[in-house]
């Protein structure tokens, strides 16, 4: 190669950013993902003897969906094509499936082909591939951070192989950074540049199980060093205003809003307070947050804690007066004593019931002695007679009197458990029976 095109190809990587240029070039400088790569797993065994079948990896950003994917194609000797969801549609599914079509004829090499984001797809595009994967033109592989389940059709989760791919732990982030500073062909190598032990640690902390984000970090901060390192205040003035991992419309969301819920019906408020810190660091609306809180104020608390819920009314109400972050330490308020107040789902369970019960039994009519009576001939034909008024009766209480429709009479939905008030409406509940049977014995 001539002195001009190695000057060339080194402006050509230079050119390009920190993360592509560190892309590992071999499975064995693939970082993180040893359940499924390591040696002996499911995904490195299909590898190691070119068994390859389509495949779905589902993980946060920065796992190494790409880089895996690409990985397994030059492992394999197979030509390798790459669709964006995002940008790509099914004329863009025809061309590639056409090219690999050519590349079966015309060179006997199978071709995979990589959709990044495949939950972007719609249900149309998704099928527009799956012949093609059936016939053994192509083998796919879908890349995304959404739960497939949801996301995906059932033909194509039918013939892909789920591989889930987890955040990258602290210490491989380290050692990822470590590798682009030490690299000199690719990385940040031979610049003299170095790195404090706890700068290094923050940058991985910062980067949140994201390889990307680590290493676009560590080039901001290179970029800026002086005297040939980078120390812990750099580190942070680079990491300021980054969040945690969290989508707000996808998977993260909905399991830290779950894990929340569960900590406080869990009575266990200082897990409430971690999942409530994470789900506020990761950038969602506090409001949103506060609305959970009142359904976890009815839903698990209910009539145990009655203050429970006005206390979460009133968590809301300041969030919206005060807006962040003050308010947020009003919402952390509620959700400790929430997680702290007894316990009920007794409401929760007889609304369903009733609900249930509504749906099932149809339009059945109101007895006619609970119906209003506001005309002559509505009092002619027996509205409301012989209703008793409860004022009226000892303890303020018709006892033995049916209120539902004569189908469902004596049904039960609501059932108050022994903690918090509802000991006190349970005895008041029982003694009210108690006057039923004696009302209907006598």
């Amino acid at each position: 190669m001539s002195q001009s095109a190695d000057l060339f190809q080194a402006g050509a990587i230079a050119g390009r950013p920190l993360a592509d240029r560190m892309r590992p070039r071999s499975l064995a400088e693939f970082s993180g993902q040893q359940h499924i790569v390591g040696t002996g797993k499911p995904l490195q065994r299909a590898i190691e003897s070119d068994h390859l079948h389509s495949m779905i990896f589902w993980g946060p950003p920065g796992t190494g969906k790409t880089t895996l994917a690409r990985l397994i194609a030059r492992h394999s000797g197979v030509q390798f094509l790459s669709l964006s969801a995002v940008l790509s549609g099914v004329k863009e599914i025809r061309a590639a499936v056409e090219q690999a079509r050519l590349a079966r004829q015309q060179e006997s090499r199978p071709t995979l082909l990589f959709i990044d984001e495949v939950h972007r797809f719609n249900k149309s595009q998704q099928d527009a591939f799956l012949p093609h994967v059936e016939d053994g033109t192509l083998v796919f592989i879908g890349a995304t951070t959404e739960n497939p389940s949801f996301e995906l059709n059932n033909a194509l989760l039918s013939r892909a192989r789920t591989y889930v791919l987890r955040a990258l732990a602290g210490e491989e982030l380290e050692q990822i950074i470590e590798q682009a500073l030490q690299d000199s062909e690719r990385g940040l190598g031979g610049s003299g540049l170095g790195i404090t032990p706890e700068a290094r640690r923050l940058l991985a902390e910062a980067a949140d199980g994201d390889a990307r984000r680590a290493l676009n970090l560590l080039e901001i901060a290179a970029d800026l060093a002086e005297q040939g390192e980078i120390g812990v205040e750099l580190i942070g003035e680079v990491a300021s205003g980054t969040l945690r991992r969290f989508d707000k419309g996808g998977e993260a969301f909905y399991d830290q809003i779950s894990a929340l819920h569960k900590s406080v019906r869990g009575s266990a408020p200082d897990a409430a307070l971690y999942w409530l810190a994470r789900m506020i660091d990761g950038g969602c609306d506090p409001l949103y947050i506060a609305r959970r809180v009142v359904r976890m104020a009815s839903e698990d608390i209910g009539n145990a804690d009655p203050r429970a819920l006005e206390i979460a009314l009133n968590a809301w109400q300041a969030q919206e007066r005060l807006g962040s972050p003050e308010g947020e330490l009003v919402i952390a308020q509620a959700v400790v004593y929430l997680a702290c107040a007894p316990k009920s789902n007794a409401v929760y369970m007889a609304w369903k019931q009733a609900l249930s019960v509504a749906k099932k039994s149809g339009s059945l009519e109101v007895p006619l002695h609970l119906r209003n009576a506001p005309t002559k001939l509505m009092k002619e034909l027996d509205y409301g007679k012989a209703y008793r008024y409860a004022h009226d009766e000892p303890h303020a209480y018709a006892a033995a009197e049916n209120y539902f429709p004569e189908r469902l009479e004596g049904s039960c939905f609501y059932r108050p458990v022994d903690r918090g008030m509802e000991i006190k409406i349970g005895e008041k509940l029982e003694f009210l029976k108690r006057l039923d049977r004696e009302q209907g014995a006598g």
